[in-house]
């Protein structure tokens, strides 16, 4: 695997995204949406490939995306999901047989399988013997 045929005709810039940037795609994106992602570096004048603006985007400059801790309700929410389904990867079908919102799942996704992965000890409650392996 490589890059496409586009990428390897330009030089491209890798690494770490500049405040600069980051304010170029999130203006271009709010100015002209998402259409095509190989699109999007050239109309906001970025020396990336489509990928890596869509990635951008995705994991850390939308809007909607919320960080932080997790609030009590989420915790119990996890906490319970966990009890009916277990370390498994959740669906989507049986999220909507659980009846619960698409977006929560979606963003919490990463922290709940690091959560249950040993991230984090415990969760408002007494922390457990650590195991050896």
């Amino acid at each position: 695997m490589g890059r496409h045929s586009c990428c390897q005709k330009q030089k491209l810039r890798k690494g770490l995204w500049s405040p600069e940037e980051d304010e170029k795609l999130v203006k271009c994106i709010t100015t002209y949406g998402h259409g095509c992602w190989s699109n999007v570096p050239r109309l906001a004048g970025l020396e990336r490939c489509g990928k890596s603006c869509r990635l951008r985007w995705k994991n850390y400059l939308r809007p909607d995306l919320k960080r932080g801790a997790f609030s009590l309700q989420e915790e119990k929410l996890i906490i319970d999901l966990h009890a009916i389904v277990g370390n498994r990867l959740v669906s989507q079908d049986t999220m909507k047989l659980l009846q619960v919102s698409k977006q929560l799942f979606l963003q919490k996704l990463a922290k709940v399988s690091f959560l249950f992965q040993g991230g984090r000890k415990s969760l408002h409650s007494s922390p457990a013997a650590p195991t050896m392996r």
